[in-house]
């Protein structure tokens, strides 16, 4: 996920009534073990609902909050920006939603609705946005709060269990194939096969492109195949990635370490797209030239604004596609934690009540 931390101001509206008592997991300190943690919800707000938690995927930037390596941790720091489950309250401004009804929330958990961002539906972009998981407490919990905007229906048709993840690591994906208007007519590739690259490949199939998935680990290489690539390149072999030079309209880099980003730059086509979704801490080198000559570009983008998570869940359910998932129960989420941090997980994991 490339998005980390926004500005936020408070524009809600209180509403009078009983604070709950919310049974969380939280960590004290950086890198530091989740244990249990009560907190006070607070008063309800007239346009927010309460999510009573079923599933949340657990996703790298959760790691990346929990160790504060973007400096916007605050502890006691409760993770969980995946969630799945059901309406359990809702403000009285609440219109769109009712009780019992099954939702997702992701990154976002509020946008001021006021900026020409978010009048222009596109409140991903906002200034004022706030994250599930900075400065509040998020999923890794019985229950969570957010702005109405931000809850998207689940269609009955997606298992819940398995659609935590689409709320991050797959609009993270599926925004820049819009953002970027991808045409089904394209060649496109997908740098690093992980949570948020399966299920690219298997976006990017189903638009109707070529899709090249470049990876490192060849075992893969079946699967890869079935999730929809129809090529498969060696990406730590500098020779294959040059022999793909000026061949592909569009490369998605999933990935947070740095690459040899002029081989990949040269790959691209006249007009060509280099979107970044991973995020690269180090600056990225490149020669103007590289880009001038031919019209090539380069762009990143946050998560997706609601109606494309929306749009997402349609795409996702009309071609039966599917994160592929490992389950952990909330009381071992230290346990899900620490293999995450190995990398060997396939390719989301997924806390259950």
């Amino acid at each position: 996920m490339a998005i980390i931390g926004f500005r936020y101001t408070d524009f809600r509206r209180p509403l009078l009534g009983v604070t709950n008592m919310i049974q969380a997991y939280a960590a004290r300190e950086p890198k530091g073990k989740l244990e249990p943690f009560e907190y006070q919800s607070g008063p309800l707000h007239e346009e927010e609902v309460d999510i009573k938690v079923e599933y949340c995927g657990i996703c790298h930037s959760d790691l990346s909050m929990l160790d504060n390596e973007w400096g916007l941790t605050q502890y006691p720091f409760v993770p969980g920006h995946e969630v799945v489950g059901t309406i359990q309250d809702k403000g009285t401004g609440v219109t769109n939603l009712s009780i019992g009804q099954r939702v997702g929330l992701g990154w976002f958990s509020s946008s001021c609705m006021t900026c020409k961002w978010c009048l222009s539906g596109r409140q991903n972009l906002c200034p004022g946005g706030r994250g599930t998981i900075v400065g509040r407490h998020g999923g890794f919990a019985d229950s969570v709060r957010a702005h109405r905007a931000w809850v998207v229906p689940l269609p009955d048709s997606l298992d819940p269990a398995k659609a935590g993840p689409l709320f991050c690591g797959g609009i993270t994906v599926f925004n820049p194939i819009v953002q970027c208007n991808v045409k089904p007519t394209d060649r496109v590739a997908v740098i690093g096969i992980g949570g948020l690259g399966h299920l690219a490949i298997q976006f990017l199939n189903a638009w109707g492109c070529e899709v090249t998935a470049f990876s490192s680990n060849p075992d893969k290489n079946e699967e890869l195949t079935h999730l929809g690539a129809h090529h498969i390149v060696n990406s730590r072999d500098l020779s294959a990635i040059k022999s793909l030079a000026g061949s592909l309209d569009f490369i998605l880099s999933t990935v947070n370490v740095p690459l040899d980003w002029s081989a990949y730059i040269e790959a691209l086509a006249p007009d060509g797209h280099f979107h970044l979704v991973g995020a690269v801490l180090q600056p990225i080198p490149l020669e103007a030239f590289s880009l001038i000559m031919s019209q090539r570009s380069i762009s990143g983008s946050p998560l997706g604004s609601p109606a494309t998570v929306a749009q997402m869940l349609d795409f996702v359910a009309r071609h039966n596609i599917e994160t592929i998932t490992e389950f952990y129960p909330f009381e071992k989420v230290n346990e899900a934690l620490d293999y995450l941090r190995t990398g060997k997980q396939r390719y989301r994991l997924v806390l259950h009540h």
